[in-house]
């Protein structure tokens, strides 16, 4: 496992952490003996960040994770978001998520599912169009303040807003989607993360499991949260695995699997990038993990940016209502 200092944490981290989110049923049904397992198991290999969300669940998320490292919360750095609000309709919306009533709210809700007296991080998960970033970002750092959290963090928010933010209270991180077919934090975010003493949390480094290979067809998303992405829709999903395919025939040619050289490409970004592969099983983990013993060299790194150059992914992240509360 390769370890790097986690922003101005003082901490030193893994660079692959664990991505909870598919245990609480997003991407079909769970089995929380299993999860439980795979937290054990990561930690056991040496993981120590656990990627979590207020909204995971509606707090199942939490209260897992809380049951799994209830004799080893020592041993792990729990990154928790904020979650945003849920509509009438079921959607996400950012707006009234970020006031610090209610980031409050989330994070004594969070500590009370997880068991825990304090959050080693407090993420808002997007930055709310209708509250300035700094009175989000006071708010919380009242929560740093009392001890109800070691650090705060965003996610999805634009480098302008981060340098904002950080000018409030020191950020520990950025977390954004960050892979082969989502490579907008090039444009700055990474950058911006570096120069403020932050780390860069990359979420979603398998493309939602099309980066592993194993997923043949649309189809094969229907019923679980990831058919909404444009990306795993009709048209769009077929020209994607066409660029799987060619992501395939490079990891063959290194023994590795499509997941692997994913997950070790966005390691190669600079040291300051952890990544956070989501899995629910111990063969999954095992097979990212192993992620981290894989050195990429220029002729490989070369290959897959003609693979995959930014904007070559057919279809945006989101759908529409989605894209249009990331980068704020």
């Amino acid at each position: 496992m390769q370890y790097h200092p986690f922003g101005n944490t003082g901490e030193s981290l893994s660079r692959i952490g664990l991505g909870c989110y598919g245990m609480s049923g997003a991407y079909g049904a769970a089995d929380e003996d299993e999860a439980i397992a795979t937290i054990h198991l990561a930690m056991d290999l040496g993981v120590n960040v656990l990627d979590t969300s207020a909204s995971y669940g509606q707090g199942h998320n939490h209260r897992l994770i809380g049951r799994a490292v209830r004799d080893r919360r020592h041993k792990v750095f729990i990154h928790s978001k904020t979650g945003t609000i849920r509509t009438p309709d079921g959607r996400s919306a950012a707006e009234g998520s970020g006031t610090p009533e209610r980031l409050r709210e989330m994070c004594e809700t969070s500590l009370q599912n997880l068991g825990v007296e304090a959050l080693d991080a407090f993420c808002l998960s997007r930055v709310d169009p209708t509250v300035p970033v700094e009175e989000s970002v006071g708010g919380m750092a009242r929560l740093v303040e009392e001890g109800k959290t070691r650090f705060i963090g965003l996610s999805e928010a634009a480098p302008g807003t981060v340098r904002r933010a950080a000018a409030v209270h020191p950020l520990c991180s950025l977390q954004f989607e960050y892979s082969l077919w989502s490579r907008d934090p090039e444009g700055g975010h990474i950058a911006v993360a570096r120069k403020l003493g932050m780390a860069f949390i990359a979420y979603a480094p398998l493309g939602y499991g099309m980066l592993a290979g194993g997923l043949a067809t649309a189809a094969a998303v229907a019923g679980d949260s990831r058919a909404k992405f444009p990306r795993l829709q009709g048209d769009n999903f077929e020209r994607n695995r066409v660029l799987v395919e060619g992501l395939i025939e490079i990891a063959a040619t290194l023994r590795a699997t499509p997941a692997q050289l994913a997950i070790a490409w966005v390691l190669s970004a600079n040291p300051d990038v952890f990544a956070i592969p989501g899995c629910k099983s111990r063969r999954h983990l095992e097979e990212n993990l192993a992620a981290a013993e894989i050195a990429l060299d220029d002729e490989v790194l070369k290959k897959l940016d003609r693979l995959f150059p930014a904007g070559a992914a057919a279809g945006d992240r989101y759908p529409p209502d989605g894209m249009r509360r990331v980068n704020l």
